[in-house]
């Protein structure tokens, strides 16, 4: 195990990365003892919609040897002391929970209603199953609920009066700050194409994370609901312009408008070799990939 320090601030806290094969401890400071609060989450995906490597090519990034290249689709896996949070269940959502041993799934937060965040949603009817039956509440905005039920017009909150395999989901509109799992969640309203989105804040235990997987451009009032972020997770798909994401200067640049102490990039196109961002990037940041864990722990708790 290999440790060392980052100058990101002065709270009494922790931050705990895990690297698949190789963990890495980043301490923000190692003042007094303490019981930590679980704040955890885990990068399930980190490819754009196309997932990488992409069918029929051969580019260096697509061929690449490197495991880090390997990116299913975008999805987040969230901690919250004995809750688990999912953001986006993409068509790869099950290769995801198998590949990861996703244990429990108590809520699910949607983005937005692309196929590559929604199109693996059936699945969660495993984890009904695997918790007894419990009802999984899915938060999204209006346009995304809708579609849902269009999409998915089978989805109810009571068992199959057939016995047969459905999810139990109760959606709930979200747009506003919310509480569930113990957390306090605020939808951040983002601009992507011409796609109703958000991104999600979670607030936990003294510590507060940013997830805004597809974004274009950030109005004023979203960027005000982002002050004071421990970690910013934040999209980042090519070097060329693109309509509806960010390219690599512009997601710097708003990352480092926002100031989160620190901020990992997701949502990558094949034209992005992990290694070479790796070298690039600011201090405070980092590309993402798929299995990255990383615990956010506040040092002063009792």
């Amino acid at each position: 195990m290999v440790s060392r320090s980052i100058p990101v601030g002065r709270h009494c806290s922790l931050f705990t990365v895990h690297y698949p094969l190789s963990p890495v401890h980043y301490p923000l400071s190692t003042a007094g003892s303490a019981r930590l609060a679980r704040f955890s989450f885990r990068f399930l995906g980190s490819g754009t919609s196309a997932g990488v490597p992409i069918i029929g090519c051969d580019c260096p990034v697509c061929t690449s040897t490197d495991p880090r290249d390997n990116r299913m689709r975008s999805s987040l896996y969230v901690t919250l002391g004995d809750k688990a949070l999912i953001i986006d269940t993409g068509p790869d959502f099950r290769m995801q929970c198998l590949r990861f041993k996703v244990p429990r799934i108590d809520a699910v937060f949607l983005t937005h209603l692309h196929a590559d965040h929604i199109f693996g949603f059936d699945d969660i009817r495993r984890y009904n199953t695997l918790q007894n039956n419990q009802v999984i509440h899915c938060y999204c905005g209006h346009d995304t609920l809708e579609g849902m039920r269009r999409i998915f017009p089978y989805i109810t909150e009571k068992p199959n009066t057939q016995g047969l395999f459905r999810p139990m989901i109760s959606f709930v509109e979200v747009s506003a700050p919310f509480e569930a799992l113990g957390a306090k969640l605020t939808p951040l309203p983002v601009l992507h194409g011409n796609v109703a989105t958000y991104g999600l804040r979670i607030d936990y235990a003294g510590k507060s994370l940013a997830y805004i997987p597809d974004v274009h451009e950030f109005p004023e009032p979203t960027l005000d609901l982002m002050h004071g972020l421990d970690v910013l997770i934040l999209n980042m798909l090519r070097d060329k312009p693109h309509p509806t994401h960010l390219t690599r200067e512009r997601a710097i640049a708003y990352a480092t408008q926002i100031g989160a102490q620190r901020t990992w990039f997701t949502h990558f196109s094949h034209i992005m070799p992990h290694a070479d961002l790796e070298k690039i990037l600011p201090p405070s940041m980092a590309p993402a990939y798929d299995g990255l864990s990383v615990t956010l722990s506040r040092g002063c708790l009792k």
